[in-house]
């Protein structure tokens, strides 16, 4: 099967480049995506709002590195609760099935034919099918068509709150960097541009990975981070201003 999405290049084989675990990479991948890109644009804010109020490098760098710090522990965090109770609730939903399995057997082959007969199958041909799926792995056969849950591949809440707690450890690094060593009179100027090509490449890669358009994911990548440094950098000017 091969599937063409979004951009004008040849058509891609999806199942050739997804593999066998396609929700565990992609859990994990859009974690770490993500990450990078919150560490990106709310440090560059932070850094830009404060470089706004003052052109002290030392508060500054301060400033980046409590962002970064706290940053890096709220996408770890959020992000293993958010997977862990995903993988509760698929825990919860095959405990629930394999019960329902065991109590009424043939009630839920019924179920499990006429689940692939709305799919499009001849009643004979579902009938089959679910009593074949039945007796090689039922629950694997009822979790996929009623959940699409993989038994054996579920989230992995570590994965992905590492992932996301790195990526945005790195993300942020770079306005960190650039705010720590370049001039001060070319800060804000170099720090733009290195947020934009750096928002354009997350925006790139997570179109990529959701095999999606890239331009309008690149597009709405840079906006974001633009209206978040030119947000935050107002405000810094106005308290530096009104209030320094």
């Amino acid at each position: 099967m091969s599937l063409e999405i979004g951009t004008d290049e040849e058509p891609r084989h999806f199942h050739d480049e997804m593999g066998e675990h396609v929700g565990s990479r992609l859990n994990w991948l859009r974690a770490a995506v993500l990450g990078a890109n919150d560490g990106i644009v709310s440090t560059a804010g932070v850094v830009m709002g404060v470089a706004g109020a003052t052109d002290d490098r030392g508060t500054i760098v301060i400033a980046g590195i409590a962002a970064l710090t706290a940053g890096a522990l709220s996408m770890g965090t959020g992000e293993y609760v958010s997977v862990s109770t995903q993988r509760d609730s698929e825990k919860s939903l095959l405990s629930l099935e394999a019960q329902e399995l065991e109590r009424m057997p043939e009630t839920e082959e019924r179920e499990l034919a006429r689940m692939y007969e709305d799919k499009g199958l001849s009643r004979e041909t579902a009938l089959k099918v679910a009593r074949e799926l039945t007796e090689h792995d039922p629950l694997r056969a009822h979790a996929d068509i009623e959940f699409g849950i993989d038994p054996d591949n579920l989230t992995n809440p570590w994965h992905a709150a590492w992932a996301s707690m790195l990526a945005f450890t790195i993300g942020a690094l770079l306005p960190l960097l650039i705010v720590a060593f370049v001039p001060d009179s070319a800060r804000v100027v170099v720090t733009v541009l290195s947020v934009v090509a750096a928002l354009a490449l997350t925006g790139f890669v997570s179109a990529r990975i959701g095999y999606s358009r890239r331009l309008p994911a690149v597009v709405r990548n840079i906006a974001g981070g633009l209206l978040a440094m030119g947000v935050t950098y107002a405000i810094g000017s106005f308290a530096g201003i009104h209030l320094g």
